[in-house]
């Protein structure tokens, strides 16, 4: 068995009962085995970000033990983001559901498949997963330059759109 690693995984919805997505989502995740809980962040109502022209978001950041390998993980998000009713649509494009992996403990992963690049390969530039992820592990190293998620935090754009609509 891998030794445990804390992951981070981004939560949000935009379509339907977007409460009750991220609800059943963490639900899911929380009962999943192989996972511990050990964190999780305020709700946040956000801008949509890539394409504008959809409804607000809730997202959050949710922090586990874990010692899947970072593909069962990935599959698991995807089994979860399918039972709650996630159907394709375009690239950041609206969705029911959408889970990422956003740290993996320390590891860099950019080889394995297309779909599996930790950290997330737009972290950084994503106001809407810094906050949450800020709020509950601050002081966090994300590879591959080590700044921290309040640093990352401090230098993106878009904060402002990023407003607490529930605490944890």
């Amino acid at each position: 068995m891998a030794k445990p690693v804390v992951c981070y995984l981004g939560l949000g919805s935009n379509l339907g009962d977007r409460l009750a997505a991220l609800t059943q989502a963490l639900e899911l995740l929380n009962a999943a085995p192989g996972l511990r809980p050990t964190a999780c962040s305020s709700i946040y109502e956000t801008e949509p970000w890539g394409v504008a022209e959809q409804p607000r978001f809730l997202n959050l950041v949710a922090g586990y033990e874990t010692a899947l390998p970072p593909a069962e993980l990935l599959a698991l998000c995807q089994r979860i983001e399918s039972q709650i009713g996630r159907t394709p649509t375009y690239r950041w494009g609206p969705r029911r559901i959408d889970l990422d992996i956003l740290l993996y403990g320390s590891q860099i992963i950019s080889s394995l498949t297309p779909d599996l690049q930790i950290p997330h390969p737009r972290l950084s530039q994503r106001a809407f997963v810094l906050v949450p992820l800020a709020e509950i592990a601050p002081h966090i190293p994300v590879p591959p330059h080590g700044l921290t998620a309040q640093q990352l935090l401090a230098a993106v754009d878009g904060s402002a759109g990023v407003i607490p609509a529930l605490p944890p």
